[in-house]
């Protein structure tokens, strides 16, 4: 069994800026959007959430930072950052660290939440939206530029969906959420591969269709050199129209039997 996990708001500069070490671990040390030890110090001032999980012996393996604001004339969260360490990935800590931020939000009378995530990064957009419930609010075209100086984002232009999370409904995950349906395969896939493995758009007016993206975004360098440029531009060009019109997210399916992870997005009454 995995030894219980300590979550708790962080309190000493030591803490501070072991989180800032995470932060380069995850993104290079290179990374230009680091958030610096005295604004996850300050953030908690105002209402912001700065935690960490550690392990028995002490070890700090993963931390979420958010900041407290107002959005569209309500009072909002935003859930900056979330990382956990290589050699704690796997164990559910993320989700643990965001349902302790849940918590301490709704202690300060918020109750919604929001943060953006990678559209190209199945694993992330299966808890976002299978597990905790949250759901796509809009799509950002390049939000922190193309030039982080991060090894994982890489030159490609910054893409990303912004989640919202409503803290006080009632939401039970799907234990099934993950995994294709029987009907799945009836649903228009709007960019299938081409001959050489690469994403290309199709359009399609159905009520509800499929947006696949690529098995491991990390990697996707290693395949070819344009290859995470058009698995951006593909996607892009599939997802902003959809939401525009009036389509949804409902549901993240994760690669399964040789198959790409995929999104099915469904158009809502109400569009």
């Amino acid at each position: 069994m995995t030894p219980p996990l300590l979550i708790r708001e962080l309190d000493t500069l030591a803490e501070y800026q072991e989180c800032c070490e995470i932060q380069e671990e995850t993104w290079g040390r290179g990374f230009s959007e680091r958030v610096p030890a005295a604004i996850l110090r300050v953030g908690q001032k105002i209402g912001g959430v700065t935690a960490g999980a550690f392990a028995p012996n002490g070890r700090m393996l993963g931390f979420v930072f958010g900041l407290t604001g107002v959005r569209n004339g309500r009072l909002a969260h935003w859930s900056d950052m979330l990382a956990v360490r290589e050699e704690a990935r796997g164990q559910n800590i993320g989700e643990q660290l965001k349902h302790y931020q849940r918590e301490r939000v709704l202690q300060l009378g918020i109750e919604v939440m929001f943060w953006t995530f990678d559209p190209l990064v199945a694993r992330n957009a299966h808890l976002n939206i299978n597990k905790l419930g949250a759901y796509v609010s809009e799509y950002v075209e390049d939000m922190y530029g193309s030039n982080t100086g991060s090894t994982l984002h890489g030159s490609i232009p910054t893409d990303r969906f912004v989640a919202a999370w409503e803290l006080r409904q009632p939401f039970t995950p799907r234990r099934d959420a993950d995994v294709p349906l029987g009907t799945d395969p009836a649903i228009p896939l709007l960019n299938p591969l081409d001959d050489h493995g690469l994403p290309v758009f199709r359009s399609s007016h159905a009520s509800t269709v499929r947006v696949q993206v690529p098995l491991d975004a990390a990697t996707l360098a290693a395949q070819g050199a344009d290859h995470p440029l058009r698995w951006r531009l593909a996607v892009r060009q599939a997802v902003v129209p959809l939401l525009r019109d009036g389509y949804a997210l409902t549901r993240v399916v994760r690669a399964h039997e040789g198959s790409l992870p995929y999104y099915v997005l469904s158009r809502t009454p109400d569009a």
